[in-house]
């Protein structure tokens, strides 16, 4: 028996655990903790010196072509020689058109123009309307337009000194993105971008991302202004951005937020 007994306890400690096979990591949702982790995600990226993103398209313009031909004229082509385009005062540029299945996952944007008539607008799959249409001041946190930006760091958004305004939201699409910018300011404008994405597998329950623009002036005294409405379907309510303009100096901005939600009438859900 004794000899019987060793033998089973060594079997016993020579047997291999059993290791699961993770799940693939399909290169979303990017962060300290998942650098490590390799996936089969394309990471591209679209600028004016390169509109398609594609491999092997960047840093193809010419001095004949570049609108920073004079500063870089000393450099050519392969060089920052088109860094920045143009929108003509009533015109709509596609700033990208993205074919497949992936995710914007930052943006950065430089705009020399009045935010508040520039619209930035963007299109998932096979929509003929958008479901992003805001000034682009307002969309990068910067209400009160050029030079007046503030400083913010957070997780989604981060406005750098200078007019380096950057989007983090993470935004997904299954089969094609379109982003574009119209003009509606009587100049013309300048506007410095680059739009960072992957081409992966998307999950089929990713939200896509919205977003709404609202304005009122002036604010009726004792009426509720309407932050957000008319939102149906399943979905996450991730924040607001405010720009509120005050008349009295000694007003210190205090006030109530309501959430009416699945059929609230007189009286809210949530009031914050």
């Amino acid at each position: 028996m004794k000899q019987t007994f060793i033998f089973l306890l060594a079997l016993i400690l020579t047997i291999p655990a059993c290791k699961e096979e993770p799940e693939k990591y399909n290169g979303l949702d990017l962060n300290m903790g998942n650098l490590y982790r390799m996936s089969d995600a394309r990471s591209r990226s679209i600028s004016p010196e390169n509109f398609t993103g594609e491999k092997g398209k960047g840093g193809m313009a010419t001095l004949e072509e570049g609108n920073a031909a004079h500063a870089a004229r000393d450099l050519g082509q392969g060089w920052k020689v088109n860094p920045y385009i143009f929108i003509e005062s009533g015109e709509e540029f596609t700033l990208a058109e993205i074919e497949g299945e992936g995710a914007i996952q930052h943006i950065w944007m430089t705009p020399v123009c009045d935010y508040r008539l520039n619209i930035i607008r963007f299109y998932w799959d096979d929509e003929t309307e958008p479901s992003v249409e805001v000034p682009v001041g307002d969309f990068f946190a910067s209400g009160w337009g050029m030079s007046f930006e503030p400083r913010i760091q957070s997780l989604a958004i981060c406005v750098n000194p200078k007019s380096g305004l950057n989007c983090y939201w993470q935004m997904p699409f299954q089969k094609k993105c379109r982003i574009t910018m119209e003009n509606r300011g009587d100049d013309k404008a300048t506007i410095y971008y680059q739009i960072d994405y992957t081409l992966t597998d998307v999950p089929d329950d990713a939200a896509y991302f919205h977003a709404q623009f609202n304005r009122v002036h002036p604010l009726p005294y004792k009426e509720d202004y309407t932050i957000v409405e008319n939102i149906k379907g399943k979905g996450h309510y991730v924040g607001t951005y405010m720009a509120r303009g005050a008349y009295d100096e000694d007003w210190w901005g205090e006030g109530e937020i309501k959430f009416f939600m699945d059929g609230d009438d007189t009286f809210p859900c949530r009031m914050i």
